[in-house]
């Protein structure tokens, strides 16, 4: 009788053991799939993803919160054309190429925009004198500013053809601690440009429209303007 009472204990405990994990299980793959979106996501980040990409011209669906094969394809394209690993997953590093925090966190946001930043201006200016790579900068941020724009960081940056450094692929270089630096200058106000929001090089620009706009300074080989 006593034996057969300590193995009903054992047995009574091995359930619990076996359901406060499946209770764990599922709460994990349930936080996993709510800050990782992927194909049969849905939600306001998966709106944000199409959004953005849309905004880029990665993406031409419906902002519908749906992440299905489309929205698969346009990340897809982004994170190729970004040096992303392509995959169709919108991981933490896609999500901070595109200027998305999962967790909303502010502190989140900043650091990736110093970072984001940071890559474009390393990319964009390297080699230029150091008020000429806060100006970069602070390009970005006047643009992020105006209703002609964007109105992130990432948006601003990634927005087609903005950028040669973009394009060519510069921007995933890894920043200088120079750039950094110019970087955090930037965002905290600091603007040379005179609140430019274009600039480009007059010994090779062949774009005859951005010679008509008004300059505000000369730095180093970027002429900066309005």
């Amino acid at each position: 009788m006593k034996k057969n009472s300590l193995l009903i204990v054992f047995l009574i405990f091995s359930l619990l053991y076996v359901y406060v994990g499946i209770v764990y299980v599922s709460a994990e793959n349930s936080r996993i799939s709510e800050t990782l979106s992927r194909f049969g996501s849905t939600g306001s980040e998966v709106s944000q993803i199409q959004s953005r990409l849309k905004n880029w011209g990665y993406y031409q669906g419906a902002i519908d919160g749906v992440y299905g094969s489309q929205t698969v394809a346009a990340v897809k394209y982004f994170q190729r054309a970004n040096g992303l690993t392509i995959d169709g997953i919108a991981g933490d590093a896609t999500l901070a190429a595109m200027g998305i925090t999962s967790n909303s966190n502010a502190a989140g946001t900043n650091s990736s925009n110093v970072n984001l930043l940071a890559r474009l201006i390393n990319g964009e200016a390297r080699g230029e004198p150091y008020t000429g790579m806060v100006a970069v900068g602070a390009v970005v941020l006047n643009r992020v500013a105006s209703s002609k724009f964007p109105s992130t960081v990432a948006g601003v940056i990634y927005q087609s053809g903005a950028f040669d450094a973009v394009s060519d692929g510069q921007i995933n270089l890894t920043p200088s601690q120079q750039a950094y630096n110019a970087a955090r200058d930037a965002l905290n106000g600091w603007d040379p440009s005179g609140g430019a929001i274009y600039y480009f090089n007059p010994a090779t620009a062949t774009n005859k429209w951005i010679w008509s706009r008004p300059m505000t300074i000369t730095i180093g080989k970027h002429r900066f303007c309005k």
